[in-house]
């Protein structure tokens, strides 16, 4: 860690930021459905999911090198193109857990690295042909392809055990959640921890630390794993509201055939170096789930709410990393304000959800500890009550289960 300057320090803590908010920003990914059906509480599902991103995290590099060296160009990257393509990723991956939507911490750290390098050297500083082949195909091919094997997967489930006894079925298929739970989420440490790992290995060649083309230094992976296991402890509550009970109602046979697939996804493409979105993966992999169980719904007006999100992603982590940058290389004046932009941004987007807390005792939306605000009010207008449901001051509307749904059923109002 020799010859590690100031600028590099900041640089490296500011990575580290963004790896934690990764990691309670895409808890979501592995335990939404294992929470939402059950099979795990809430705090054991995250405390577990945890441990196993920190493995994930020392089991593979070649993710690393796609973001070191792969989507940029690394001569002519700065550390402070870094610093102000790690800005638009932060405030995007806050922004978008504040309403709930399970948008890509990848595409968020890709999109601000690629507008960042393009304020400051120009257009030949990306690596096109690696952005397509790399980012945006897997972007596209994820969702369908997980999407597709869990709705298969779920049809297959259903058929095998159509003359078996419920309540064991769903005993055995919770227990089969646990494990593929923890499939995804030692996928998602192979996966995402690594880009974190790519961005400091860019960062330490950009200071003149490491050369072109090195591997992420031990140091460098456990920090990244460290980072990214406690921001997954922390919970994402508000994106594991969505992804559990806002996309769908599942099963326990459909959480585990959507988790199975999404994982077998995650990792493949990790092995080849794909800078995956896991949450493309697993939110294609619920749907399809959604829809494999015989009238089986998805929530379309939420599914909209995220692809629009996903669209924007790159592009709106791109232009304030853009802006960013152009402020940063005025010298340390720039340093220091975007420095101070980003913390009390931050800083207004945490409290400014304190208006409406979501957390473990409350992630199901069946909890009387359900609290009022921006969130509730959303999930009404969403989702209006029949005519003549009283609504207790505007804010939760009081409406009963239909006593003709089936078990599984689709009768709760769909989350943000």
């Amino acid at each position: 860690m020799e010859h590690i300057t100031l600028l590099l320090t900041i640089v490296i803590v500011t990575a580290l930021v963004f790896d934690f908010t990764n990691g309670f920003h895409d808890t979501a990914n592995a335990m939404a459905t294992t929470i939402s059906t059950g099979a795990m509480k809430p705090k054991t599902a995250v405390a577990m999911s945890a441990v196993l991103n920190l493995v994930g995290a020392f089991l593979s590099v070649e993710v690393a090198k796609t973001i070191s060296s792969g989507i940029v160009n690394e001569s002519g990257i700065t550390p402070e193109v870094i610093f102000a393509a790690l800005v638009g990723a932060i405030l995007w991956n806050l922004l978008t857990w504040l309403v709930g939507l399970p948008s890509s911490s990848s595409h968020a750290l890709m999109g601000g690295l690629i507008g960042a390098t393009i304020a400051s050297v120009g257009i030949s500083g990306v690596n096109g042909g690696t952005v397509v082949t790399k980012v945006l195909i897997p972007a596209i091919a994820a969702p369908l392809v997980a999407g597709i094997g869990a709705y298969l997967a779920s049809r297959l489930t259903y058929r095998l055990g159509k003359n078996a006894d419920a309540k064991s079925t769903a005993k055995g298929y919770r227990a089969g959640q646990i494990a593929s739970a923890g499939l995804v989420s030692l996928a998602h440490g192979t996966n995402d921890a690594q880009k974190t790992m790519g961005i400091i290995t860019l960062a330490l060649v950009a200071g003149g630390v490491l050369v072109p083309g090195s591997n992420p230094p031990m140091w460098v992976i456990v920090s990244a794993g460290v980072a990214i296991a406690l921001g997954t402890y922390l919970g994402g509550w508000r994106i594991i509201r969505t992804m559990g009970r806002g996309l769908t109602d599942l099963q326990p046979q459909q959480g585990f055939a959507a988790q199975t697939s999404a994982a077998s996804v995650i990792l493949a493409s990790s092995n080849l170096g794909f800078s995956l979105s896991t949450t493309h993966s697993c939110s294609g992999a619920v749907m399809g789930a959604g829809l494999g169980r015989k009238g089986g719904v998805v929530r379309w007006s939420t599914a909209t709410r995220m692809f629009v999100a996903w669209g924007l992603t790159l592009p709106a982590a791109g232009l304030v990393a853009a802006a960013s940058e152009l402020v940063t290389r005025q010298g340390d004046w720039g340093m220091a304000v975007v420095t101070i932009f980003l913390v009390a941004s931050s800083a207004a987007i945490w409290v400014y959800s304190r208006r409406q807390v979501i957390d473990h005792t409350n992630v199901n939306g069946d909890d009387e500890g359900d609290a009022p605000g921006v969130v509730t009010e959303a999930i009404a207008a969403v989702t209006p009550p029949p005519a003549g449901t009283p609504v207790a001051d505007g804010l939760k509307s009081t409406i009963p289960t239909p006593a003709s749904s089936e078990p599984g059923q689709a009768t709760r109002p769909a989350a943000v």
